[in-house]
This record gives structure tokens, C-alpha cells and sequence, in this order.
């Protein structure tokens, strides 16, 4: 069983593989708050890009059949593509607790036996699944939780939520929560990387591996800008929303976070969550730089 067959996959018009003399660069972009930093001034910097925004998932769906030139895919996308080139060392990742990713168990992790997982998500999935079999000895059926479903409209052991949602406490009695990222960093004593700039490698990107890495810096410079900016949106306050940017999240692609890469790929590959272990070494985080 493989993360794109869950059942989350949604379908994109396929289009073209070669770019039209003149055509516009489409950027896909994750619509969460984790991603505003990585794309602050982005159309200043790339004027001949088009920034399109939504899921994780669904851009992921959106690069592999072409509705994207470049995109923010989930990092399992990565080695489930041997044939994907990352085109930035902008990512985001964590290095201790991360807030967005989280999964809410209703019974004791040993007895979990059912898995909610949020629509948008892909790779924060893998890694709930190789969390739970690794220190649980556990692997649960997997249900689809819908965008805008809430968790009590689900009856599963445990509830997979990513993103701006799950910066929120959610009503209901949990036998334990787990931040993913903190789970992650504490076991195996590396950063996680969950999404990254990612193109196909029949596709050109342009020069959009300097545009990338400026709207990068220019955006973990003006944190506290983006934060006043989306707080009021997210029903969070202005310090919630810049030290959740701050001190939780990641946006730079280092050694530590390549290592992590590649034990996580490892672990995908080794529970069947995507190819085995030659794309990783196919893989290795490449970059076109």
C-alpha cells in the first residue's frame, strides 16, 4: 500500500509536457500558513511565474500529470517520482515540534486499529504510519477525514490533521496526542522535511531556483509582517502565528535535513509506502543547482 493509494488522490486534466514559446511558469503553492514565508514577494521576484495555491496533496496530484511546472509537493512525492528534481533549498520542515501536524487518539497507540487521515495530506501520513508501526507495533485501516470535517464526525481510533486546523485544540477527549514532528525529531534525532520545491524532470523551471531561495529569506525576514497578516484569517493570534513561523518551523534544506530525508525514505520503502530502497539512493535530495 502505497500513500497515493489511499484513496486522497485527486484528478487533474493532463496537460502538455513542453511550455509554449512565451507561456507563463506555473508555480504550485501549499494554501497553509507554513508556506507564507516561502512565497513572500514570490511574484515580484518571478514576474514571469503564476502562482496557483491549494492542497498538498492535490498539487502533488497537479505536478505528476502536469498542471504545475514547479510545485510544493509533499517530500514522500520525492521518492514516489524517481524521475522529481528539487529546484531550491527552500523547504518546509522541522526540527522539534512543528503545531500543524498532529494525531489525535482516542484510545491508548497500541490499540489503534483505525486512522482518519486528513484529505490534504500525503506525506504527513507516511509518517504517521511508519511512527505507529515502528514504536506502536501497530498498522491501522486508513478512512479518509475530508477537508472541513470535523473530528467528531468521525469514529476512528485516531485522527490525522495537518495544517492550519490542527493548530486549533479540538473539542472531544483524547488518550494522547502526538505532534508528528515532535515524535520524529525525538526518536531519530534528525529534522523532518515535509514538503519541498520539486519539478518533474521533463519539465523545465526556469530560473527559479534563485526567486525561490529570495522569497525564502526575504520571508523569515518579515515574519512578524506575514503574522499580522494572517492571524486575524486563521482565528489565531499575531504571537501565535509568528512564533508557530519562528520557532517550530524550518525553511531551509541543510545536511541534517537530507539525512533525515533519506531515513525517512527508507522507512517508506521498507513498510511499502512508496518504491524500495534503490530510489532512494536514485534520489539522494537532488537539486539542479
Amino acid at each position: 500500500m502505497r500513500v497515493g493509494e489511499f484513496g486522497l488522490t485527486g484528478s487533474r486534466e493532463v496537460c502538455e509536457t513542453s511550455m509554449k514559446a512565451g507561456e507563463r511558469i506555473r508555480i504550485g503553492a501549499v494554501n497553509y500558513l507554513n508556506s507564507r514565508p516561502l512565497v513572500y514577494q514570490l511574484d515580484q521576484l518571478a514576474p514571469q511565474a503564476q502562482i496557483l495555491y491549494d492542497l498538498p496533496s492535490r498539487l502533488a496530484d497537479g505536478l505528476a500529470d502536469g498542471h504545475y511546472d514547479v510545485a510544493l509537493v509533499p517530500s514522500i512525492e520525492l521518492l514516489s517520482h524517481p524521475g522529481y528534481v528539487t529546484v531550491s533549498d527552500a523547504c518546509i520542515g522541522c526540527r522539534g515540534p512543528v503545531l500543524s501536524v498532529k494525531l489525535f487518539m482516542r484510545v491508548p497507540p497500541r490499540q489503534i486499529r483505525s486512522l482518519a487521515v486528513d484529505e490534504g495530506s500525503r506525506t504527513s501520513i507516511a509518517l504517521a504510519l511508519i511512527l505507529l508501526d515502528r514504536l506502536c507495533g501497530v498498522r491501522p485501516e486508513l478512512c479518509s477525514l475530508p477537508i472541513g470535517a470535523g473530528l467528531e464526525e468521525t469514529v476512528d481510533d485516531a485522527i490525522l490533521l495537518i495544517g492550519d486546523r490542527a493548530m486549533h485544540s479540538p473539542t472531544g477527549q483524547f488518550h494522547q496526542v502526538w505532534d508528528l514532528g515532535d515524535q520524529w525529531c525525538r526518536w531519530t534525532g534528525l529534522p523532518f522535511v515535509f514538503a519541498m520545491w520539486t519539478r518533474r524532470g521533463d519539465r523545465s523551471g526556469g530560473q527559479l531556483e534563485t526567486a525561490l531561495a529570495a522569497a525564502r529569506d526575504a520571508g523569515v525576514a518579515n515574519l512578524h509582517e506575514i503574522a499580522r497578516a494572517e492571524a486575524g484569517p486563521l482565528g489565531l493570534t499575531e504571537p501565535q502565528c509568528y512564533n508557530y513561523l519562528h520557532d517550530n518551523l524550518n525553511f531551509r534544506l541543510g545536511s541534517g535535513e537530507r539525512r533525515g530525508m533519506e531515513l525517512f525514505f527508507e522507512h517508506a520503502s521498507a513498510l511499502g509506502l512508496a518504491p524500495g530502497p534503490a530510489a532512494v539512493d536514485q534520489l539522494a535530495v537532488r537539486s539542479n543547482a
